[in-house]
């Protein structure tokens, strides 16, 4: 049966709730079914209306109070809209949907279905997300931060469908060209003929920038033969000054190069080594570059915190290690280098997740 699908957040830029919006429109429209966007614009709109979804241009996801009294037009544009499913997966475009969706006619309104994708802080603000007739959790480790945290959520109601990724976009066993590693090592030859460690992520203090600091220590009084890669940076430019005086402060100058956002992320873990995932305080909901990086094949050496849990023991349980555990993720590491384990097959693959979802939304039009 073909549905009518609108999927609202506040704006399409670069990110996860971005990415996936535009990962189940795709599958929408690919199945046959019509997709509706709606959200603040950004620079994903032009990709999301080629790929055959209508966006309509609505600011929901402001912070402020001034944002509720879009309520009353945003229940009469559903009922002139008359979608079969209305799917939300950021918190104040939620509050704004549920309290519209709430007051239509129980018999005709939208079935209400909400993604969790992050471990938001404990509040009421962030119960909304709880609220779906139907709750998406993007991990295990979701369902559980959920359900612990807010024990009104009936559990029946809510469904484990992890991220995926395109096993196209990261093919097990890429091979980058030799242009493309002359070009790297020639921009950071400190980095040539050494054993290399990825480190991805935005530069930010809860990835674990300090602890990769102290693994490098305890690592280069063992052995000096490898180098760090940090791909990423930093959107307020403050923390990363922390990080390189520490590094400098240690003596570990030579051992790190950093690369800043890159788009070339299937070539750099290919080159690898071993990833390396250190967050211990905020946990990660999915872990999308742990599961690309094993996608390709190399090895992640992580704590065993959040959803990265459950993608290393899918995928590759030897490189869990305890969290906070540095002197352990040291010697996993250097273990990895001389003598890697196999990487398993990846389960977190893009098709499952879009079939996955879409058989959720025809499985609430039956409730």
């Amino acid at each position: 049966m073909a549905v009518k699908v609108v999927q609202v957040l506040p704006a399409l830029e670069l990110g996860g709730v971005e990415r996936g919006t535009l990962e189940i429109a795709r599958g929408l429209v690919a199945a046959g079914h019509e997709s509706v966007v709606v959200s603040a614009g950004g620079r994903l709109v032009e990709q999301v209306e080629r790929e055959g979804s209508r966006h309509v241009h609505w600011e929901l996801g402001r912070k402020s109070l001034l944002t509720f009294l879009q309520v009353p037009a945003f229940r009469r544009w559903l009922a002139a809209e008359r979608p079969d499913i209305v799917h939300v997966r950021s918190r104040m475009p939620a509050w704004v949907v549920w309290r519209a969706w709430k007051k239509m006619d129980p018999a005709t309104r939208p079935r209400l279905i909400t993604t969790l994708h992050g471990m938001h802080s404990v509040n009421r603000y962030s119960a909304v997300m709880g609220k779906g007739e139907r709750v998406i959790a993007v991990s295990e480790t979701a369902r559980r931060y959920l359900l612990d945290n807010y024990p009104e959520v009936d559990a029946a109601k809510v469904t484990v469908i992890h991220r995926g990724i395109d096993p196209e976009e990261f093919p097990r066993g890429h091979v980058p060209s030799e242009a493309w590693k002359a070009q790297l090592f020639d921009s950071y030859p400190q980095a040539k003929d050494k054993h290399l460690i990825c480190f991805p992520g935005r530069i930010t203090r809860w990835k674990g920038h300090l602890d990769l600091v102290r693994l490098v220590a305890e690592l280069s009084r063992q052995r000096q033969d490898f180098h760090v890669l940090i791909v990423g940076s930093d959107p307020k430019d403050t923390f990363v000054h922390e990080v390189t005086a520490a590094i400098s402060a240690a003596g570990l100058d030579d051992y790190f190069s950093f690369l800043g956002t890159r788009s070339d992320m299937k070539d750099l873990y290919a080159l690898a080594d071993v990833m390396l995932s250190l967050t211990s305080t905020t946990a990660e909901a999915f872990g999308r570059t742990v599961v690309e990086c094993l996608s390709v094949g190399t090895p992640v050496v992580g704590y065993a915190y959040g959803a990265v849990a459950e993608t290393l023991g899918a995928i590759y349980p030897a490189g869990k290690v305890a969290t906070g555990d540095v002197a352990a993720a040291a010697r996993q590491v250097s273990q990895t280098f001389d003598q890697p384990d196999t990487v398993g097959a990846n389960p977190f693959v893009l098709s499952s997740m879009i079939d996955r979802t879409l058989a959720l939304y025809q499985e609430s039009l039956q409730v």
